[in-house]
């Protein structure tokens, strides 16, 4: 996307009759470092959980997964979790990352194949919400593994979703399986907490986004004039994360000038969580059939292997 789509994409959401920016504006270089910061924070359960899953299962999930894969990660693949799946997989066939930043995926792949010299690494560059062409390994792979680790399904709407899964469902191809990382419903409590830190860095993360609309797209946003909230809403099982005006104010973003109500707010991200039961469900959906399971001992978070069954329903 050019920068004057993604301004016109900006535009549209600020001026719609209820307002929004999308998450992918969160992830500037100043972004990404409070996103990392905000991993490493006490009340943020997500990402030290699925780690600790990962360490604890990971030659477990090597030997569901079986000999001579090829890993295909929706993502830059320079995690941690990563990289624990990387050192277990047996006769790796190869690994492609796929992320539409090609610096960044690109940078990512040299640092793996430095780690990692015995595997191919094929990285793609493409937009993974929508059918890609998949490289074709030295080593012809006995299945295609895709992995999506982070709960990152969990920042897209339903029909969203769904619809990556079976974007999934289509790169698995024949006897292929997803590994995912779902976080699950839980005390709402340990959930707005993730999202509301006492060190107050998730708010920072959330008005970065002000600031880069104003350093890279001309807007004159006050910073000062916006506060972070985030609650958890568990009727729809997300957090819904939005920006709240503490004023009337107006903001020029290119040639448009928007007016904004005191009280009025800017989503910027919904945070799914899901049941066992409903995530097995949306999965069946788009194809998939969940084969095994494995969560921390409180239930906070689950990773899960699903195997490519029949083709994916279209129907309501």
């Amino acid at each position: 996307m050019s920068h004057r789509e993604e301004l016109a994409e900006i535009v549209d959401g600020l001026t719609a009759p209820r307002k929004h920016v999308s998450p992918k504006y969160f992830y500037d270089e100043r972004g990404s470092q409070l996103f990392d910061r905000i991993t490493e924070l006490p009340e943020y359960y997500l990402t030290a959980t699925e780690i600790d899953i990962m360490q604890r299962h990971a030659r477990e999930i090597a030997d569901r997964v079986g000999p001579q894969a090829s890993l295909i990660e929706f993502g830059s693949g320079s995690s941690l979790k990563t990289r624990i799946l990387l050192g277990h997989l047996h006769e790796l066939a190869a690994y492609v990352p796929v992320d539409i930043s090609e610096e960044h995926l690109l940078a990512a792949a040299d640092a793996i194949r430095a780690e990692f010299p015995h595997i191919e690494v094929l990285p793609v560059v493409a937009d993974f919400t929508k059918p890609f062409d998949l490289p074709s390994p030295k080593v012809m792979p006995v299945r295609n593994l895709v992995y999506f680790p982070g709960s990152t399904i969990g920042n897209l709407e339903y029909d969203d979703a769904l619809g990556l899964l079976r974007v999934m469902h289509h790169e698995a191809g024949d006897n292929g399986a997803l590994l995912i990382g779902v976080d699950l419903q839980k005390d709402p409590a340990v959930i707005e907490a993730a999202y509301n830190d006492a060190a107050g860095v998730t708010a920072k993360f959330n008005l970065n986004m002000l600031r880069r609309l104003n350093n890279e797209f001309g807007a004159d946003f006050d910073l000062d004039a916006w506060a972070h909230d985030a609650r958890y809403d568990p009727d729809a099982g997300r957090v819904v994360i939005r920006l709240v005006s503490d004023r009337e104010q107006q903001v020029r973003i290119d040639d448009t000038t928007i007016e904004i109500d005191e009280g009025e707010a800017i989503l910027t991200e919904y945070s799914h969580k899901y049941t066992l039961e409903g995530f097995a469900a949306m999965a069946a959906k788009a194809g998939f059939e969940v084969a095994q399971v494995w969560t921390d001992p409180d239930e906070l978070f689950s990773v899960q292997y699903l195997l490519r069954r029949q083709e994916p329903r279209y129907e309501d």
